[in-house]
């Protein structure tokens, strides 16, 4: 079932072409909205909602932009929205942080995080380098996970992101100064 097929049907109400874009796309959705959280149950009921979502709202899509990139804009807003109400409601137990935290402090322990596409060898350092992914704006954050974990093209990212391709460009260099201010930081005091 091509794509157009795939959105008549989903618009139609199949349950069998929702099923068969759920085992498509939920490990994509999984995958990048565990980027971006950083916790698997999190990640999980995004996920869910994700999918809830495009079900409920499948008529509203216009065909502008593939499939697939309306549903990454959907799990990144919803992903972004979590952390957004996470923040909320930690705001008075934190506030002293926010006061005085830039957002960019220097990562001083290890995660207890894991991301399903890192060798078993690799988990210590990705941890690291998720725990300082977390401190990024949430842009960067966003345009580093699609392009990084994800594989999405800066074209494909400026889609999803709904900015310009040169937008994308310089939210992946400051992303990259930002990483590595931080994981030098962490490197400098740990590793030595």
């Amino acid at each position: 079932m091509n794509e157009q097929e795939l959105i008549t049907e989903l618009k139609a109400g199949n349950q069998t072409a929702f099923n068969l874009l759920i085992k498509e796309q939920q490990s994509r959705v999984f995958n990048s909205a565990l980027g971006i959280l950083q916790n698997q149950l999190d990640a999980e009921d995004i996920t869910q909602e994700v999918f809830l979502s495009v079900y409920q709202h499948i008529n509203q899509f216009k065909g502008e932009s593939k499939l697939s990139t309306w549903i990454y804009r959907i799990t990144i807003a919803k992903s972004l929205e979590f952390i957004r109400s996470k923040k909320r409601k930690k705001r008075f137990a934190f506030i002293q942080n926010l006061i005085t935290d830039d957002g960019l402090n220097p990562i001083t322990e290890i995660p207890n995080f894991f991301h399903p596409g890192v060798q078993l060898e690799n988990k210590e350092r990705a941890a690291i380098l998720f725990a300082a992914i977390d401190k990024l704006p949430a842009n960067q954050k966003t345009a580093f996970v699609l392009h990084k974990t994800e594989g999405l093209s800066y074209a494909e990212i400026a889609e999803v992101m709904e900015v310009t391709i040169s937008s994308v460009e310089s939210l992946m260099f400051r992303a990259r100064q930002n990483l590595q201010k931080l994981l030098g930081d962490y490197y400098e005091k740990n590793e030595k």
